[in-house]
């Protein structure tokens, strides 16, 4: 067995000195020795580099040291697994509580216990999911895999909120989902449970979509159609983010209710935009700014989840918050607490079917992000296999997910950062994270507290959350060389979906129907909720424009 190395000095990365006679006992007297050894619960890691924050002169000590790097299989010590995987967990938490808070709350209009069980159900099956991508397993008799094999994160996908907002709008306009005397929109769960069971449905194609080589796949979809739906996504949200930083949605311009922030009955209901909301607000972000200057590696990993405990701390000090959520919501809770009458809605299968063919698309550069991060081959048969495997076990988490009732899910990088702050890609720490996740979601406290929590400090999060979604689409735009063809598709794909961002409307009376034909009535506002939603219009612009434009080899790239 091969224990690594600490950080500290230049003498300290020497092997433990009985590193020879490890190696040559049997695998079970090694594993024994691991268990029950200090070299195998400690080993000569420097823990005190982990949390010491990035202030003269505390940190001179690690100036210019790089941590030792864990690959995939190495092994490393007990506790420093647990650390680390609590530090992927918690890099984690913002994309995990953010895609279920938004869905709850600004789409669905669900009530509290339903909130926070959504929460508690997306870090379950989150858990679920990595475990599943971390371990990568071989189909028997195929070249098939589940999974990539490497220390990559899947959580619940942002893209679906666009679809979310769009279809619940169009429900609440047309009266199938209710609103009150006042005109506020009440809970809608039977919506919910029309996308659940119409993403059961609809999953299958990205499931496909694992089987086709990803040399095709990059054809189809290159970075220039990528990086615009990232780009898109991020500011898309980043417009749901500010409605709850400056109170809550249902109370911007809303009345009787939700006439103040979040309603008239919040322990200090405020009008939309008060001054001291928006202090909430950016008592989170300043935070996680602040955090990125001095924080020491474990807390810059975990800066969301500090900047939530920040801003909790001083909504809590200020009467902000209410307990009796909290209090009512039992201490444990697992799948299926909550459920929701499944069916299947036509006007969502054309936009559903499309954001899992874009889904299957969109985990590549995070995939490749990761292997190159890990230190493994980003090439080759074996890396394509990795890129089939994280395809597949996105299909299979998303649909595992949804029949758990949450939300489906997509691999994501954001703990890459993690990765090159420890120097760990030890799938170890992935199975750790993994567990951890699973143990959030069962504590259902800990869900509770996300789902009762004032929504402009869950604003301030999630603008900063939605802004590293647009920054990624601006880097896989770096990427695309600016020829006058890519600049054509950039101008055709964005221009019609920021259209829609800007005028979320402007194609809701272009195919009204009010015949009794329910067919047409439902295709045809599906094909509305395509035009409407921003990423997936401007995927069908680029991926057309894109088969339809061909290089030209004579074509220089122009100047940006």
């Amino acid at each position: 067995m091969e224990i690594k190395s600490a950080i500290p000095s230049a003498d300290a990365y020497a092997a433990p000195s009985d590193e020879g006679q490890v190696g040559s006992l049997p695998r079970w007297q090694q594993w024994r020795h691991y268990w029950t050894s200090r070299e195998g619960w400690i080993g000569d890691y420097d823990y005190l580099y982990l949390v010491t924050p990035n202030i003269w002169p505390l940190n001179r000590k690690y100036k210019g040291v790089d941590p030792p790097f864990y690959g995939l299989d190495d092994e490393v010590p007990i506790l420093l697994t647990l650390l680390l995987g609590l530090q992927h967990a918690l890099s984690m938490i913002g994309s995990v509580v953010s895609p279920p808070l938004a869905i709850a709350g600004g789409a669905f209009y669900l009530n509290s216990d339903q909130t926070q069980y959504l929460v508690s159900a997306a870090f379950i099956t989150t858990g679920i999911a990595t475990a599943l991508q971390v371990t990568r397993l071989h189909i028997y008799r195929t070249p098939l895999y589940i999974g990539t094999g490497l220390l990559s994160v899947v959580a619940p996908t942002f893209d679906i909120l666009a679809v979310a907002f769009n279809y619940t709008d169009r429900r609440y306009t047309i009266g199938t989902c209710p609103i009150d005397a006042d005109g506020g929109r009440l809970p809608c769960p039977e919506a919910w449970g029309a996308m659940l069971g119409t993403m059961l449905c609809t999953v299958w194609v990205q499931i496909a979509m694992s089987l086709v080589p990803p040399r095709i796949l990059n054809r189809i979809f290159p970075k220039v159609v990528t990086g615009s739906l990232l780009l898109l996504i991020g500011v898309y949200l980043i417009s749901n983010g500010m409605q709850n930083w400056g109170g809550s949605s249902n109370c911007n311009g809303g009345s009787g209710f939700y006439a103040l922030c979040p309603d008239i009955s919040a322990p200090r209901p405020l009008p939309w935009g008060d001054p001291k909301l928006i202090g909430l607000g950016f008592s989170v972000f300043m935070t996680i700014v602040l955090l990125e200057f001095v924080g020491s590696p474990l807390m810059k990993s975990a800066s969301v989840i500090l900047g939530l405990a920040v801003g909790c701390t001083i909504s809590g000090a200020t009467g902000y918050w209410s307990r009796e959520q909290i209090d009512a919501t039992p201490v444990g809770t697992f799948l299926w607490v909550h459920t929701f009458k499944l069916s299947v809605d036509g006007a969502l299968v054309l936009p559903l079917l499309i954001l899992f063919v874009c889904e299957a698309v969109s985990c590549m550069p995070d995939i490749l992000a990761t292997a190159e991060i890990s230190k493994v081959e980003i090439d080759g048969p074996e890396f394509h296999s990795r890129i089939q495997g994280g395809i597949l076990c996105d299909g299979l988490g998303s649909l595992i997910s949804t029949l758990g009732t949450s939300l489906p899910m997509v691999s994501q990088a954001g703990n890459n950062g993690v990765i090159s702050l420890t120097g760990c890609a030890s799938r170890r720490a992935g199975w750790c994270a993994s567990g951890i996740l699973i143990l959030m979601g069962i504590l259902g406290k800990f869900g509770a507290v996300f789902g009762s929590m004032p929504p402009s400090v869950l604003g301030g999060m999630q603008v900063f959350l939605y802004s590293t979604i647009a920054v990624a689409g601006v880097r896989v735009l770096a990427l695309v060389p600016f020829t006058r063809r890519n600049r054509f598709i950039l101008t055709a794909a964005l221009g019609i979906g920021f259209m829609d961002i800007v005028s979320p409307t402007w194609f809701g009376k272009v195919l009204a129907y009010d015949g009794g034909n329910y067919s047409l009535q439902g295709f045809l506002q599906g094909v509305n909720l395509i035009v409407e939603t921003p990423f997936i219009i401007a995927a069908v612009v680029g991926v057309l424009l894109n088969l339809v434009l061909h290089e030209k080899h004579e074509e220089q790239v122009l100047p940006a």
